[in-house]
């Protein structure tokens, strides 16, 4: 062959094979039948050729199938049989001119195991060196030689051609095969980055769940019972408030939980509107909230994004504005698109700051997931307010047209800072302190 052996499947080339044994099985018992049925020029030329025929077809047995199953992997052992192969033919050649026949048979031989180079040169000697054998031993006149001699010359020109046009086919099937092998790699190693991108998408999507919901509650727990403990003495009444708050919050964040678990819709979004939801979670925060335009059912993905955007806004101004700060929710709707702000007058921060944490970050993917941005305006002593724009799907049920998801606005901060392991006790009303 030309190439190297490229992968195959190895029991399919097995069973194909036969075909070739099938093949080469006909050639050697047509040229048995012609050594024993034609006139030799000599009395012992057929015997003697008829053996040569036998000995070839056991040689081929013994060490030439097990070359051609590799396609010549082992170049010296293919060498080596075909070289005694040849010899063989061209001694049979020489004695009787009808043993040629076999070379229908060793041709397909040597360009299946041998390089190409090489497959030519033993196309050449096998169709040159009986013929020119026969006229040297036998001296036939000159029309029989010239006759011999433009049999083996277009034998030659056809077995080179047909044999470089299978070599072709076989090195285009070899290369075919290696880019089936490589895409087949490839996919499954794209199946695996896209596992494991899909499980990571699933872990970041959890933990935005978690940090809105869940984390946010047990920091008010917390905040409450140092509170509580703050007041048994002093304040009975007060404590018995915050039990009772302690005892809402326990009970928001179990059916969140079981919400996460279940893939559900948020409980807060379950049988109402999404205006309602977010009075529900402003409630819990002593926030107003005001809708303009016409309210009306969205999409489940946008609600979610609405409502866990609000309440993360709203933690972050419980943990940061301050006790007297006013808390502000707007909710707008509007021909493609929906705005939710958030705005409190307390401390604020500098946005320009370096800030650790999870909050805002975890809102700019949330709105970003459904091609919305996310905008925070602050600054020290004069207030915070979050907005984010979520786009609306258009009649025809097609989102409005957006570009990459951009902050725009003063410089934002990379979140807010995280409260403390151990948060001091609220000063503001109890309502504010719960998520």
């Amino acid at each position: 062959m030309s190439t190297e052996p490229g992968p195959r499947d190895s029991d399919q080339w097995d069973r194909g094979f036969l075909l070739w044994d099938c093949y080469f099985a006909v050639v050697w018992v047509g040229t048995l039948v012609l050594a024993f049925s034609v006139e030799g020029p000599g009395g012992a030329a057929r015997p003697a050729s008829a053996a040569l025929v036998v000995l070839l077809l056991v040689w081929y047995v013994v060490s030439g199938r097990p070359v051609l199953l590799t396609e010549g992997a082992d170049q010296r052992r293919a060498v080596r049989y075909l070289t005694v192969a040849t010899a063989l033919f061209v001694a049979t050649g020489v004695l009787i001119t009808e043993t040629r026949l076999l070379t229908f048979a060793l041709v397909p031989q040597c360009f299946i195991a041998l390089r190409i180079r090489r497959a030519m040169v033993t196309l050449a000697v096998i169709n040159v060196a009986p013929v020119a054998g026969w006229a040297l031993l036998w001296r036939p006149d000159a029309q029989d030689v010239f006759l011999n001699s433009v049999g083996a010359a277009v034998s030659l020109v056809f077995g080179a051609a047909l044999g470089t046009w299978i070599i072709h086919i076989i090195a285009q099937s070899q290369e075919r095969a290696d880019l089936i092998a490589e895409l087949e790699a490839s996919r499954g190693e794209v199946a695996r980055l896209s596992a494991e991108r899909g499980a990571l998408a699933e872990r970041e999507r959890m933990s935005r769940e978690i940090h809105d919901t869940l984390a946010q509650g047990f920091t008010s727990l917390l905040m409450l019972v140092q509170a509580v403990d703050a007041e048994l003495d002093r304040d009975v009444a007060a404590a018995r408030r915050h039990l009772e708050l302690m005892q809402a919050t326990a009970r928001q964040n179990l059916a969140e939980a079981r919400s996460l678990v279940a893939g559900r819709a948020p409980d807060d979004l379950r049988g109402g509107s999404l205006p309602d939801a977010l009075r529900r979670v402003a409630a819990r925060h002593g926030a107003a909230v005001t809708v303009t335009g016409t309210a009306r059912p969205l999409p489940p993905g946008l609600e979610v994004v609405a409502l866990r955007s609000c309440q993360e806004a709203l933690a972050n101004t419980a943990k940061h504005a301050g006790p007297d700060a006013e808390v502000r929710v707007a909710l707008g709707y509007r021909p493609g698109a929906l705005t939710l702000t958030v705005s409190d007058s307390g401390r604020g921060f500098d946005t320009g700051a370096h800030h650790e944490g999870f909050g805002l970050r975890g809102l700019r993917t949330r709105a970003a997931e459904v091609s919305g941005t996310a905008k925070v305006v602050s600054a020290p002593g004069r207030g915070t307010t979050v907005t984010v724009r979520l786009p609306l799907p258009e009649p025809d049920g097609t989102p409005e047209p957006h570009g990459p998801p951009e902050l725009h606005g003063t410089p934002e901060p990379h979140d807010l800072p995280e409260p403390s392991a151990t948060p001091d006790p609220p000063h503001h009303s109890p309502e504010r302190t719960a998520p």
